[in-house]
């Protein structure tokens, strides 16, 4: 596997204090690093034989659409609420302090697909536990998910229950 911690900076305090943050933007910005993320996603996920790769907003597009188009298959957005048009599923989560909502749009003929979620960060898991929640609401199988940076020490990848690959994980 390749060293992707060389395309991630660290800023301590950001948002606020005692938050270590972890920004993708060199990884993003390095030619070299989105080919190696290209590759090492497409080989990875492979193998779970998706159907569709939801991406997560907003970061998580970057990487849906890319990975889709190197494995032959279509994207899906996953967004906030009031993104999208048409028919949509909305589900809400909480988060530390507070709740959010992710919102899909109704597809007819999901049920049945392999579907892989991506997105640039794992660490509690609610965000993409939601996505999951969302996608088998209309009988779909998620059949993992990917993440550039997970934050195992904060254990979300536990609370998935289906095959998680990260391409840098921290354990503090």
């Amino acid at each position: 596997m390749n060293n992707f911690e060389q395309w991630i900076d660290s800023y301590p305090d950001f948002p606020k204090a005692g938050i270590l943050f972890r920004d993708i933007s060199p990884l993003l910005a390095s030619p070299t690093g989105m080919s190696l993320l290209k590759k090492e996603f497409s080989r990875s996920i492979k193998e779970w034989k998706p159907d569709l790769i939801a991406g997560i907003d907003a970061r998580g597009f970057l990487f849906s659409s890319l990975i889709g188009e190197a494995l032959n298959i279509g994207s899906l957005m996953i967004r906030k609420s009031g993104k999208l048009p048409g028919e949509i599923i909305e589900m809400s989560y909480d988060l530390e302090y507070g709740s959010n909502t992710l919102a899909m749009q109704k597809i007819d003929n999901l049920k049945g697909k392999n579907v892989l979620i991506i997105d640039d960060l794992l660490a509690t898991g609610g965000t993409m536990k939601c996505a999951k929640d969302l996608i088998e609401s209309q009988g779909a199988l998620v059949c993992g998910c990917a993440v550039v940076v997970e934050l195992s020490f904060l254990g979300g990848s536990e609370i998935l229950e289906c095959p998680v690959v990260s391409l840098v994980s921290y354990e503090s």
